[in-house]
């Protein structure tokens, strides 16, 4: 089964990634199109948690041969409702999913898909850290910053997917709860050396010291006031991060067992305000905060990300509505190929220069000037230096998909 509404969502979310890394770079950018310094949520900081709730509903049908029948059995297939799959795949999964056919034990073929791709994810993330250029592609290994965005997909989706493969529905849900409600504990009242509990500044929160304790000072982040002091994408907060994938995992798992109505849209958006009504309120005693990664955080973002979703699944698989979406599904096929290009090419234009000595300007900054912001203004020529590079990347992206490549990991 592929669903439709979920490679648009994909999409939507990388021509966003695209679109606030590019501005972001500039000096004068409009504030939904930058992080919150510290505490809050900004539209941009939505962006990286939709893309773990996309994994964990992607997964729900990756691994559905694995997990249907434990899962409670029969879908909505088998009641003989209206399922988004075609005929043959529906009959293949109420076969699979019948009390005769329960589904089979996961192979060791799959621990090692998913061993490999949370690997190559991992290497991905890796190289954009250690790509530098002054013309020339130099990898320092004794400053390689470890963790990074590709870092915590990796290690967030293969402790999802064994999660899921291993524990019942019910113990899928407690383990998450736990996850969330024990980072929270621990941030909040375990006390850390020199600073003491409760303290939530880059230097002093829990999570940068355990970072500190298992990464070397030289590998962690040294951008936006760390200072090696601990990572935005840290070892520690990607145990709340796990939660983004379970969330998108349960959501795929629901819709599933839904039949392609309005009701279900309905249903989604209901799951998504009762998400961002909770993370809200959580977020008076932990506040949202993505560097944090704290759990009113996941729990706001995994609200809206079901809000988009249920949006995208009411206008394409219920209503039909597709000719608006097509331009976004088809970055959404792409999405990994397109992010990782993407960061390299800011990377490029960041480091590179246009002229020589000290009068010498990045080849982004003389771009941004000469051909934007001296017509349009700073703040325009930002934002529509960077909606010219999302129209690129997605002039890339239909060039790949008209030639049938597309880029799997």
């Amino acid at each position: 089964m592929r669903l439709t509404s979920l490679d648009v969502f994909r999409g939507i979310t990388i021509a966003g990634m695209i679109l606030v890394n590019m501005a972001g770079v500039a000096d004068d950018v409009y504030p939904p199109l930058t992080h919150a310094d510290w505490h809050g949520c900004t539209p941009t900081d939505l962006v990286f948690p939709f893309f773990l709730f996309i994994v964990g509903v992607a997964m729900t049908f990756s691994l559905s041969k694995y997990t249907q029948y434990k899962a409670g059995g029969r879908g909505a297939e088998s009641r003989g409702e209206k399922s988004s799959t075609s005929g043959e795949v529906a009959t293949e999964e109420k076969n699979l999913t019948s009390p005769l056919h329960p589904a089979p034990s996961p192979p060791a073929s799959l621990y090692w898909r998913i061993f490999r791709r949370a690997a190559i994810l991992f290497i991905l993330g890796l190289f954009l850290n250690g790509f530098w250029n002054q013309g020339v592609w130099t990898f320092d290994f004794s400053s390689l910053r470890i963790m990074g965005v590709l870092q915590r997909i990796s290690i967030s989706y293969l402790l999802a997917s064994l999660i899921v493969l291993k524990f019942p529905p019910k113990g899928q849900w407690i383990i998450a709860a736990t996850l969330l409600i024990t980072y929270w504990l621990g941030m909040m009242y375990i006390p850390v050396p020199e600073y003491g509990a409760g303290v939530l500044t880059r230097e002093g929160n829990l999570g940068a010291y355990i970072d500190r304790l298992i990464i070397p000072k030289a590998h962690l982040y040294k951008g936006d006031g760390f200072n090696f002091m601990g990572d935005p994408e840290g070892l520690f907060s990607s145990i709340p991060a796990i939660v983004n994938v379970l969330a998108g995992y349960f959501t795929g798992e629901w819709i599933r067992k839904q039949p392609v109505q309005t009701r279900t849209s309905v249903g989604l958006a209901l799951f998504g305000i009762g998400c961002l009504i909770i993370g809200w309120a959580w977020g008076w005693v932990f506040p949202m905060n993505k560097k944090l990664w704290t759990s009113s955080y996941v729990v706001f973002t995994s609200g809206w990300a079901l809000l988009l979703l249920a949006a995208c699944y009411e206008l394409i698989e219920v209503r039909l509505i597709r000719r608006w979406s097509k331009a976004f599904e088809i970055m959404g096929l792409n999405a990994i190929a397109l992010f990782v290009a993407s960061v390299l090419l800011i990377k490029i234009l960041v480091k590179t220069k246009i002229g020589t000595g000290e009068t010498a300007i990045s080849t982004y900054n003389w771009i941004y000037q000469n051909i934007f912001a001296s017509w349009a203004g700073t703040f325009n020529g930002s934002l529509l230096f960077a909606l010219v590079t999302v129209i690129l990347w997605w002039a890339v992206a239909v060039f790949m998909y008209r030639q049938r490549w597309f880029v799997k990991v």
